[in-house]
């Protein structure tokens, strides 16, 4: 007997049938926030709000703990050259499908071919997982600024914690893509020509970015859920090792599978390195529908963010930054989330004592915005990762255990003290 198409069935089956005849739906395992925002008459993506500006920036920095890892290098972009990007999952599934979002302001992308597989190290995927995909039918599809892509989903037995190869086609000029600077994670750059069902990519170029890709998602059980990670460079996992998957969201994604209660979970990385709570274009509450709430199968957020604001607000003796104006922000995110059932996890903001970018007024914002995160009544749930990683006999800064190179960022045993402190339950609880 053929079966009667999705659409049919919800115009003559009652919600119940419905309910029970479909317990599966799509939540993220995988994703990143693409930088969706291109310059425009001198404004970059992480503006500071109009007014009062912040203080400028000495013309030479000053000395002092440096970082370990340099910034990836950009991208001036590509021309008949396939790319092939590797991402750990997190939530199992065995029906995939990726999305591709392209910033706004920039071009409109060809997408030639694109195929998903699971990766044998390096550019190498295992050929038995090749998975050609589509766009609605089509084995090509066209990419607009400011849009995002959906394939078709595959079959594809996509294991916990396995790492996946994306690889995409880019048969005509790109112009600068669409990125995710710190992919921390090694991207295979082609010669001309389609290798996207090549068991290998041979002499390829490398880059440390992922490009077009936001998202991986798996069909899953209706008790799954997805987990957004919503923050800066410390939830972006700068100074963490490349290719260890040492950022705290990735050693959390770990920590969840490990554990049954949470086992299907899925994790998406929705940090930005330099991103900011206010400002217009990048900020936080600029993306926050896009690169949070949009995302397949959410139910919790962890918001981590504020101490790019405080370092540039109370730079050279400016106090252009208030504990009060990040709270009214935060108190944005919540409300949003909670329209949406969607519970929110506030996350005391780390040590920065001994950097660069340090100040008395600054670490005064930061603990009156400490103690707000920590007071009941407006977050779901606390996570004090100040607490777990900042230096008894010196509060300010972060504890030696944390090897911060920059005394800005934790290094990876930082980042694990971080994943470590969170109370597994806030996942299992009800709802408010």
């Amino acid at each position: 007997m053929r079966r009667a198409p999705a659409f049919l069935l919800a115009l003559i089956l009652p919600s119940a049938v419905l309910s029970a005849a479909a317990p599966e739906h799509w939540i993220a395992t995988w994703g990143t926030s693409q930088q969706l925002y291109r310059a425009t008459q001198g404004r970059g993506p992480q503006a500071a709000p109009p007014a009062p500006p912040p203080a400028p920036r000495p013309a030479t920095p000053p000395a002092g703990p440096a970082r370990r890892f340099p910034v990836p290098p950009a991208l001036a972009g590509l021309h008949d050259q396939t790319i092939r990007m590797v991402a750990r999952t997190s939530a199992p599934g065995k029906t995939v499908r990726i999305r591709l979002t392209a910033a706004l302001g920039g071009p409109t992308v060809a997408i030639g071919a694109a195929h998903i597989a699971i990766s044998k190290g390096d550019s190498k995927i295992d050929p038995a997982t090749d998975r050609a995909l589509t766009f609605s039918g089509q084995p090509t599809a066209t990419l607009y600024a400011g849009a995002t892509l959906v394939s078709d989903p595959v079959q594809l037995d996509l294991a916990p914690l396995a790492d996946v190869a994306v690889s995409l086609y880019l048969p005509g000029e790109t112009g600068a893509p669409t990125n995710h600077l710190f992919g921390l994670h090694t991207t295979y750059i082609s010669k001309q020509g389609d290798f996207t069902g090549k068991p290998e990519i041979a002499d390829a170029e490398t880059r440390e970015s992922y490009y077009w890709l936001a998202g991986i998602d798996v069909l899953a059980t209706a008790s799954a859920g997805t987990l957004v990670t919503f923050g800066d460079s410390i939830t972006d996992g700068d100074q963490s090792t490349h290719a260890t998957n040492g950022s705290w969201p990735a050693l959390l994604a770990a920590r969840l599978k490990a554990n049954k209660a949470t086992a299907n979970i899925g994790v998406v990385n929705a940090g930005i390195s330099g991103n900011r709570v206010l400002g217009d274009n990048g900020s936080a509450l600029a993306r926050f529908e896009h690169d949070v709430l949009s995302q397949p199968g959410i139910r919790w957020i962890t918001l981590l963010e504020g101490i790019n604001d405080i370092t540039g607000g109370s730079r050279n003796g400016a106090k252009t930054i208030t504990a009060e104006a990040l709270i009214a922000a935060y108190r944005q995110i919540i409300d949003a989330a909670h329209e949406r059932g969607i519970q929110v996890f506030g996350c005391t903001l780390t040590p920065y004592g001994g950097s660069n970018v340090y100040s008395d007024y600054g670490e005064s914002v930061r603990s009156a915005v400490n103690d707000w995160i920590r007071k009941p009544g407006s977050f779901d749930g606390v996570i004090d990762f100040d607490k777990a990683t900042r230096d008894a006999k010196d509060p300010k800064r972060f504890r030696p255990e944390a090897d911060s190179p920059d005394f800005l960022h934790p290094a990876n045993p930082g980042y694990k003290l971080m994943a470590d402190s969170i109370d597994l339950t806030l996942f299992t609880n009800k709802k408010r």
